[in-house]
């Protein structure tokens, strides 16, 4: 598939149509952020929300291209030192003015983030040096080539230094070191609108855990004024009350309309918008050899897993055309890759065939012949009938002999659990921030490391040092051609190793009423700031 069929499928099903909506919006959401503060939790449902408050120095538009945000622009005056210029004539949301000391202060505090389930630190290792360039620009120095530093630093939303308490300067040290940052505070405090301070298009006015989060608009905005006074934000996590919920009057617009559930919204007056994303559903195997795997039994103590015939025969026993026709009613495409082809180190890698009787040679080949039991850990909440599809590869893993438990639970249960290292295989998503192949190499794949902020979401410990060693050149090649094809070996050297087991690409849907438009977005992201009246 071309790049222009590509940008034509995720824009495909965008019509507008109606007339100018009430000054108040309601959105009904399959999940709930986690938290108010920007920098805790590296997820969607987070960040969707919270861009909505705060802003980084680049954005990305609804197909990932980088543009300005609190940065006007941007240049590399070197290899490892960029230099960005900030907006002027920008408030936050408390009334101060943003500056440098705001930038400096909001890198500084991501490694000082207690307990985070997917640090923001795999955006920050590298920065070795933040300072104010004169009154309206910073320097970013960075260990070694940093060719994404402006697409990583869309991640980054800038906090209020003084809403934090900061001192008046604050000096930038690599490692959570900084000085001046004063008593950092924690991700709870920012359920407060008193600190939950950016200088987004819309302000907190409370956040209501498992109920609500409301925001109303900021009038001091420094960019175009949103259409909305008020949007309420309702977490509705079950597909028949959200459903109820829309057509009922009692929200606008929702995530996720359950595919079986189309017909009837379509048929009551509601649009729908569907578009490709470039969010992956997995299965990670767990793959630490100097750990016991949790709940696998039939082995002797051994950890099947690490046997690469293994992790293949679980690939080729699974039909992703009948988790895409069946589950998905065909809102879904079969992926053989981390990212659909044709983003940037892709390797337009074909899907794996189902093959259940190959699988079953190569578990007896592996010493498996009467299979083994497991359990596979999925949320239920998360990803499009993420826990009916965990339930289907259960039933193909055990037509191969493989006898699979389905151990389902809330999205914010499972990502607890995942972090704790409790599954031996596990059904997640990921969706790439940047747009790109390092996103999911990075932190799905690349061998976990704390302290250097690689591996993060790599609950399966996946290790292989020398795609490691080519991901880390790959980030430190500028030239964008060499750095692709870096990237697409990289990604090749763990898919033949079955390191991680890709299963489709989600297509995403959102039910709204006549009369609002919204841009669909690769990433997924439903932002209210973007969702708009027709006039």
């Amino acid at each position: 598939m071309k790049k222009s069929a590509l940008v034509a499928c995720l824009l495909a099903g965008v019509t507008v149509s109606g007339t100018a909506a009430a000054a108040d919006l309601a959105i009904g959401l399959k999940s709930e952020a986690t938290s108010m503060d920007p920098q805790f939790h590296q997820l969607s449902t987070n960040t969707q929300v919270l861009l909505n408050i705060f802003e980084p120095l680049t954005k990305q538009d609804p197909l990932q291209k980088v543009t300005p945000g609190l940065a006007t622009k941007w240049e590399a005056v070197n290899d490892t030192t960029w230099r960005f210029t900030l907006r002027d004539g920008v408030k936050f949301q408390n009334g101060s003015t943003f500056s440098a000391r705001d930038v400096i202060y909001s890198y500084c505090r991501v490694p000082l983030v207690v307990n985070s389930p997917s640090s923001f630190t795999i955006f920050t290792a590298a920065i070795l040096d933040v300072t104010a360039d004169g009154k309206n620009a910073v320097l970013i120095k960075t260990d070694g080539a940093n060719p994404l530093l402006p697409t990583d630093l869309s991640n980054l939303p800038i906090l209020s230094a003084d809403a934090a308490g900061a001192e008046a300067k604050v000096t930038y040290k690599p490692g959570g070191k900084c000085e001046g940052m004063g008593k950092v505070p924690q991700s709870v405090d920012f359920n407060s609108p008193a600190l939950a301070v950016g200088t987004g298009p819309y302000k907190l006015d409370r956040f209501v855990r498992g109920s609500e989060m409301v925001l109303t608009r900021y009038d001091g905005y420094w960019g175009t004024k949103p259409d909305w006074d008020k949007v309420t934000m309702r977490p509705i996590t079950s597909d028949g009350p959200r459903i109820a919920a829309l057509l009922s009057g009692d929200v606008d617009m929702i995530e996720s309309p359950p595919i079986q559930d189309l017909k009837r919204v379509k048929d009551a007056g509601f649009k729908i918008i569907d578009a490709l994303s470039n969010r992956v559903v997995y299965l990670a195997l767990f793959q630490d050899a100097k750990a016991t795997a949790p709940s696998i039994n039939g082995t002797n103590g051994k950890n099947p897993l690490l046997d690469k015939r293994v992790r293949e025969a679980i690939s080729l026993a699974i039909n992703r055309d009948a988790i895409v026709a069946r589950i998905m009613g065909g809102y879904a495409k079969a992926a053989g890759e981390l990212l659909p082809p044709p983003m940037f180190g892709t390797n337009n890698r074909a899907v794996d065939k189902y093959d259940p009787k190959k699988a079953k040679e190569l578990l007896a080949e592996a010493g498996y012949p009467d299979g083994f039991e497991i359990t596979l850990g999925t949320p239920n909440d998360r990803y499009i009938n993420d826990s009916q599809i965990a339930q289907a590869v259960a039933q193909m893993l055990v037509r191969i002999g493989i006898k699979t438990k389905v151990d389902a639970q809330t999205a914010s249960q499972f990502f607890s659990r995942r972090n704790k290292l409790e599954f031996p295989m596990y059904l997640a998503g990921w969706s790439a921030s940047s747009g790109e192949m390092s996103s999911p190499l990075k932190s799905l794949v690349a061998t976990y490391d704390k302290e250097a902020g690689t591996g993060p979401t790599n609950a399966g410990r996946y290790s292989n040092p020398e795609m490691d060693k080519l991901l880390k050149a790959a980030m430190a090649t500028i030239d964008d051609g060499k750095r692709e094809a870096m990237l697409g070996k990289a990604e090749k050297m763990v898919l033949d190793d079955y390191g991680i087991i890709p299963l489709h690409y989600e297509q995403t849907l959102w039910a709204l009423k006549k009369g609002l438009s919204y841009a669909p977005r690769v990433d997924q992201y439903t932002i209210a700031s973007d969702v708009h009246a027709m006039k």
